[in-house]
């Protein structure tokens, strides 16, 4: 897989080179590809903003910058090209699989009031949001995105894993222990260390019932009913 991720600052993608996302690209099973916006610029200060017709506040970037850049890295339109907007589908789970299913991702970063909408009618497949709330551009969103994604590329993540966690069947994930067996006066639940395994199991999807209940009712209807009546 390879993303590419448009920004104004490329700087702000370190951390996508650490940990389990940076051992996946070492090992050549995922490409990500920074480009600063600035460099597609014809401004010879390479400016990439401006006042925004009919007046108001801030800067809106500026088509040809983002429209050259697209150009110049996607020229045959292989890559689904995402917008970062707090005007676009939410990002959730079923989109991180969809998202993990593509050969190619163009991650479009906008900053200040966003980018000129002729980008993103002429050049964006769809706009995306990670939430309800506004940052201060789009660069946390892609690393977000990114993270998510690549976790499902093949051999970065192991498999068992992905099964077992959060969202991977509609409820959040159980509650994990490692040792000592007591700390600060907690202990460790004893049906962990009994060795009982269908005990173990069904612990777990007890526990995972009940913080999906009390957390997100949204993502498990009827888990309010379900348990201790509440």
């Amino acid at each position: 897989m390879r993303i590419d991720i448009l920004t104004l600052f490329p700087e702000m993608f370190a951390p996508l080179k650490e940990s389990v996302i940076g051992r996946a690209l070492n090992s050549g099973k995922a490409e990500i590809v920074i480009t600063d916006i600035r460099d597609y610029t014809l401004d010879k200060h390479k400016k990439c903003d401006d006042t925004p017709f009919g007046g108001g506040a801030g800067m809106v970037m500026t088509a040809q910058p983002i429209a050259s850049a697209i150009d110049a890295l996607d020229p045959e339109h292989k890559a689904r090209r995402v917008y970062l907007s707090p005007k676009g589908r939410k990002f959730c789970q079923a989109v991180v699989k969809e998202y993990a299913a593509l050969d190619r991702i163009l991650l479009l970063c906008g900053h200040y009031e966003g980018v000129d909408q002729r980008v993103i009618d002429l050049f964006i497949d769809e706009e995306l949001s990670i939430g309800d709330y506004v940052l201060t551009g789009g660069e946390i969103p892609a690393m977000a995105v990114t993270d998510a994604v690549m976790r499902y590329v093949d051999g970065v993540i192991n498999g068992q894993s992905l099964l077992q966690e959060s969202f991977s069947d509609g409820m959040l994930e159980y509650p994990h222990y490692t040792k000592p067996r007591e700390f600060m006066g907690l202990t460790v639940p004893e049906v962990l260390i009994s060795g009982n395994h269908e005990k173990i199991d069904e612990w777990r999807k007890e526990q995972s019932e009940k913080i999906t209940a009390k957390n997100r009712p949204d993502l498990f209807k009827g888990a309010g009913d379900k348990v201790d009546g509440k």
